[in-house]
Order: C-alpha cells, then sequence, then structure tokens
C-alpha cells in the first residue's frame, strides 16, 4: 500500500533529489523559496512572469546580482536536497533545469559537500533568451560522500547577467530503478521487491481525499510532461509535485509484477465535506475517464491519450472506491449515494471489476451487491496476536482486502487497544515481538485465504528526516547506507516468499493454538507442501509433530525460522533479525517433529519431488483437488444495502 506520506513519494521512492523543484504551491501551502539558498550576494525572489514556464507551473525563481561586489564576481543558488544529497561513484546523475531571460554564459552546476568539498560538476552553456529553454546536464563522482551532507550548487559569473534570470523546473535524477526516465530510488524498489509482492493498492490512503475543497488527488493533472503537473496540496503537511503521478504508479506495479488496486475519489474531503448527490456525476465520470485511460485502446478518448503518452494498455481488476469513508463523518452518504454511483458505472462499464469499498466492519457489515471491502487494523501487540481466529466465521461472499495493518505500539498496562488521542505513545521503529503479533494476524488471515483479497502493512515507507506516521515498514534518508529493513520487513519477506494456493484441514491431537499458532497447505505452482508457524509469549522453546495426507516416511522439508530480541528494532541502516536454516526429514510415519524458539516465525517446504517415498507432486496442476486463483465472486449480480456505518473501527 502506497500514499505520499513521510516524504516518501517526493523524498522517497520518486528519485528526484531537489526539493521545491517547481516553486509548486496554493492556498494550503504557498509558494516560496524553501530549500534554496542564495550564493555570492545573489538576490531570489519568485516571480509569476507574463511568460510563465507553463501553465501548470507559472512561478519561476528570479535571480539578479542583488548585494554582489563587482562583476567579476561569481553568484548564484543552491539547493539542499531532501534533507541532503548522495553522492556515489560511479552513478550517472542526469539533471536539467529551464531558463528565461539575460544570462549568457556557463552555469557550473556541482554536488559540494557542508565542507565546501567539491565532489562533480558540470558546465552548461547558456544563451540569453525571451523563451523558455531547457538545458540538460549529466555528470558523474568519482568517489563517493561519505554521508549526504552535500548541497546542489548553480553558479555563473556576475558579468554574464543582464538584468534578471529566471530558473524553473530544476531536476537531478540519480540512476533508477530499470532505467525509467522520471523513476524510482534503485534501494526502495529493491527493498520492495524483496518482499515478493502480488498487489499494490495506490495512491492512498488518506493523500487521494485531499484536505478540503476544491482539492483532490485529481489523477488527470498528474499524467504527460512535469512542465504540465501543477502539484497538490497532499494531505500529510507538505506539497505533492505530482512528479509520482498515475503512469509511475502503473510502472511501479509493472516493474515489480503487481496486481494494481486504483483508488478513485469517492467524493470525501478529510474535513469532513462530501459532494451533494446532485453534483457527484462529474466524479464518477472522473474515475470513468481514469479507469479508460488505464485500460482503453487507441479508439477511446483517454486510451489514445496514454498512448500518445507512449505507453499501451495497463489491466485494472480491482478498484476500491475511496479510502476510510467511515472516517471524518463520510458513512452517510457513502452508504446512501455516493459508493452505489460509483459501482453502478464502473460495473456497467466493466462487469468483471472486483469493486471494493473503502471500510469494513467484519463483525457484521457488508457492502452492497458483489463488492468487496478495505478492512483497516492498527493494534497493539497483545491485540493482534489475539487475532488469529479473526476471519474464521467471516462469510467469502465479500472478500477481505487488508489494506493497512501494522502494531504501533508497545503493550501497556491496562491497554488492549491503541489510544488515538495527540501524543499518544507509539513506536518509532516495528519491534520484533510486535512483528511475530502481525505474523499471527497473518497466519490467520491467510488459513482463511478464500475470504482475503490481500494484506498489506502500512505505511510503507518513512523518511527519517521528515514523517507523520511511525512506525513504518522501511525507513530511509538521502543517504543510501541508511536504508534499514524494519522487523516486521524479514517477517513478511519469509511468509510472502512461499505462497499457499489451497489451505489443507489439520487436526490437531495435541494442544490448540497458543503460544504456537500455524497453517497447512500446498502450492499448485511448485507442487510444495507448505506449513507456516508464529510461537508467541511461550515459556520457551515449543515441539512441533506433525504430518501432511501424502507425504511419507523420508520426506525432506527445509525449515527457515527467524529469531530476534524480543523489544529489539532494527538500528538504521542494520538488522537484529537472524534467519535459521535447517533441514527436516519425515520419520517412519511421515512425522515432522521439530523445536521452534520463543517469539520465532517459521516456514517449513517440502518440495515437489522430495514428499517422500512414492511420491512426486512434480506436475501439481493437473492434479485433481488443486486449486487456482479465486474469482471473488465477480459474476454474482445480487443487490443490497450497508447495514452498519462501520462501527469497530
Amino acid at each position: 500500500m502506497f500514499e505520499d506520506i513521510n516524504n516518501s513519494g517526493d523524498g522517497g521512492v520518486y528519485a528526484e533529489l531537489i526539493q521545491n523543484r517547481a516553486f509548486q504551491g496554493d492556498t494550503v501551502f504557498p509558494k516560496n523559496l524553501a530549500f534554496w539558498n542564495a550564493l555570492g550576494g545573489a538576490e531570489l525572489s519568485l516571480q509569476n512572469l507574463s511568460t510563465p514556464l507553463s501553465q501548470a507551473l507559472p512561478t519561476s525563481m528570479q535571480v539578479t546580482a542583488g548585494n554582489s561586489s563587482n562583476s567579476s564576481s561569481t553568484i548564484g543558488f543552491s539547493n539542499v536536497g531532501f534533507w541532503g544529497f548522495p553522492v556515489v561513484e560511479g552513478w550517472e546523475y542526469k539533471g536539467s533545469f529551464w531558463v528565461y531571460g539575460g544570462l549568457d554564459g556557463n552555469v557550473t552546476v556541482c554536488l559540494t559537500s557542508d565542507q565546501n568539498e567539491e565532489y562533480v560538476e558540470a558546465s552548461v552553456e547558456v544563451s540569453s533568451s525571451s523563451d523558455w529553454t531547457q538545458y540538460n546536464y549529466t555528470f558523474t563522482p568519482s568517489t563517493s560522500a561519505p554521508n549526504s551532507n552535500n548541497t546542489l550548487n548553480f553558479t555563473f559569473a556576475a558579468s554574464d547577467l543582464t538584468g534578471s534570470v529566471n530558473f524553473n523546473l530544476l531536476s537531478l535524477f540519480p540512476p533508477t530503478y530499470n532505467d525509467r526516465p522520471n523513476g524510482n530510488r534503485v534501494d526502495l524498489m529493491e527493498a520492495m521487491a524483496g518482499l515478493y509482492p502480488s498487489f499494490f493498492r495506490m495512491p492512498g490512503g488518506n493523500n487521494i481525499e485531499g484536505l478540503l475543497p476544491p482539492y483532490w488527488w485529481n489523477w488527470t493533472e498528474t499524467i504527460g510532461p512535469l512542465e504540465d503537473r501543477p502539484g497538490y496540496p497532499g494531505t500529510w503537511t507538505y506539497e505533492n509535485t505530482n512528479g509520482l503521478g498515475l503512469i509511475e504508479y502503473l510502472l511501479w506495479s509493472k516493474d515489480l509484477g503487481m496486481e494494481p488496486i486504483l483508488a478513485v475519489w469517492s467524493g470525501l474531503w478529510l474535513n469532513g465535506t462530501t459532494v451533494p448527490e446532485d453534483e457527484l456525476q462529474t466524479y464518477v465520470n472522473s474515475a470513468l475517464d481514469e479507469i479508460e485511460f488505464c485500460m482503453g485502446d487507441a479508439s477511446t478518448t483517454w486510451g489514445a491519450k496514454r498512448e500518445a503518452l507512449g505507453y499501451g494498455p495497463f489491466q485494472i481488476n480491482f478498484v476500491e472506491v475511496g479510502n476510510e469513508d467511515s472516517l471524518n463523518g463520510g458513512a452517510p452518504t457513502y452508504s446512501a449515494y455516493r459508493f452505489n454511483a460509483f459501482f453502478d458505472a464502473i460495473t456497467a462499464a466493466y462487469p468483471n471489476m472486483t469493486i471494493i469499498g473503502s471500510f469494513y466492519d467484519i463483525d457484521g457489515a457488508t457492502p452492497p451487491f458483489n463488492a468487496s471491502g478495505d478492512f483497516h487494523e492498527y493494534a497493539l501487540p497483545v491485540q493482534m496476536s489475539s487475532q488469529f481466529n479473526l476471519f474464521d466465521n467471516y462469510t467469502s461472499a465479500h472478500p477481505l482486502l487488508l489494506g493497512e495493518y501494522a502494531v504501533i505500539g508497545y503493550d501497556e498496562a491496562g491497554f488492549n487497544a491503541p489510544t488515538w488521542t495527540v501524543g499518544s505513545p507509539r513506536a518509532f521503529f516495528p519491534f520484533w515481538y510486535g512483528s511475530v503479533a502481525e505474523a499471527i494476524y497473518l497466519l490467520g488471515a491467510e488459513r482463511n485465504s478464500d475470504k482475503i483479497i490481500g494484506a498489506s502493512y502500512a505505511p510503507t515507507f518513512q523518511n527519517l528526516n521528515s514523517w507523520e506516521w511511525i512506525p513504518d515498514l522501511i525507513e530511509y534518508d538521502a543517504y543510501p547506507g541508511h536504508t534499514t529493513l524494519s522487523t516486521s520487513y524479514y517477517m513478511i519477506q519469509l511468509l510472502s516468499g512461499t505462497r499457499i494456493t489451497e489451505n489443507l484441514p489439520m487436526t490437531i491431537t495435541d494442544g490448540g493454538f497458543g503460544p504456537s499458532y500455524f497453517v497447512a497447505g500446498r502450492s499448485d505452482v511448485t507442487g510444495a507442501h507448505i506449513a507456516k508457524f508464529a510461537v508467541y509469549n511461550s515459556t520457551g522453546s515449543v515441539p512441533f509433530e506433525f504430518t501432511f495426507a501424502g507425504v511419507s516416511s523420508g520426506a525432506v522439508g527445509n525449515l527457515t525460522y527467524l529469531t530476534a530480541p524480543m523489544n529489539a528494532s532494527n538500528p538504521v541502516g542494520g538488522n537484529v533479525v537472524t534467519k535459521h536454516e535447517q533441514t527436516v526429514t519425515a520419520g517412519g510415519n511421515g512425522t515432522f517433529s521439530f523445536t521452534l524458539p520463543e517469539y520465532s516465525v517459521a516456514v517449513l517446504e517440502i518440495g515437489a519431488t522430495t514428499a517422500g517415498s512414492g511420491h512426486n507432486y512434480g506436475n501439481p496442476s493437473s492434479r485433481h483437488g488443486w486449486k487456482g486463483w479465486k474469482t471473488w465472486g465477480r459474476d454474482a449480480q445480487h443487490h443490497g444495502s450497508w447495514n452498519q456505518y462501520g462501527q469497530g473501527w
């Protein structure tokens, strides 16, 4: 799940290194010169010229000689980046900027340390012009900086300036994932890829909703050239550049092999304002246009616009209507008319589309029609560790997306759930016994997999220099050596790396669930038999003995389990989680025997060709009873109505 929170888009996975590159702003976050500084006595100011760079980017930074002492001096300006710039030996950086006005000469662009050590520079020849002109440059450092305490400096001779010169859309990109222009940061994308993800819910989250009218995540303002993207007042205290737009999200899905779950704006702002019923059709049409932009061929209006940008169609099978519409007073209008308006229009155009309601109470409420629902759970360890059975009695008629979950704080005496008042305690990073509690929740979901679309930890990213929500799955700053994969990251990586496609019934002959929790199944992809375990709050190591039907003596399984100090979090750039691996061989009656330590998460996998004497599941898909993917009941056509407004959140 992704939304631009904690500077996770701008300043995070979106690889742009210059902050406030195009002086974007609005009535929520006024335009400013933050993160820019004058050099050599130059004077900087914001200007709205009669000839702007574009209608979307009308404001530019004007540079005059200001207080420079003489015409032979060097003047300019610098940018501090997103709290620094990484300087990495061998990286090819690609930069550009737009210029308008009276400057004839060379502009030197240099990555410079806070101790004035110059790491790498490029010289760009600029000519005076009455039209906006874009200039490009590249450079490759021959040495790495020890930290990110660096700035990007633009300097030129004061004598080359006649009057004033204006700059706009100043950009610098490091290497990007899959070398995509306007692309994503390599290490953060590789971290996501390491989770073996299968779906991608985007673009939010609260950030899709907008703080107040008239602002909402208008997808049409996030496509096309960067100079045509005006920006957006994000809901997490900072302006979004919209450089990370709809196409970029779809390419992100494609690059990591993820099924996109597209969230569309549903007519609710975070200040509680909702679109009246007689005005909603405009936004329903926008959602239909957005889906057409993603999927339509060149004969459609919006499909043709996408094709003109150079992209073929992107398949969309899941659409979520809004985000957490049970909050901020949105539930009554969502159930009365907003959800139905989007559901009816989208399913009329796309009958096989799975539509997801943005809130869900698994204790009773069901969305109308054949829709699915989005369930969010933020919890304490004592709470989440008790939710192994949460989905056992739930119906499969309306499958759930567990769109957001996390343990967000340490256990406290007298509290069984988090408090939400200002200043309530939170963990800064995920911690191990909280991660094991999350594993119990996930195993409970996996053993009810016919009812669950998928599960995603949230939020995914945290910039260590600017954050609004803690804890988060992956932490980072401008220095690549500080990227941190949390304890929960390694737990999810283990469980996600081995997928069950068919749950198996279990007979427990001794004991029950707690302090050990487990799920068993098979894979019709690999032919493997699989068991997953979590041990939580035990008095010591827990012994296991079990058999699989169809797995006999001599079968060989690979057991992988994770441990860490109970209260520990991963330090910045480090890891306290230990991975253990061992081979387990079934005894004479096909019984596997082993022990797992307290606060551990484990996966046992018996390969298709190692299931014991006489058994080989190397061609699993042809085996009777091995199931394929669920269709989520999309062909059902029954109608209904919301019978609750999300009580239990």
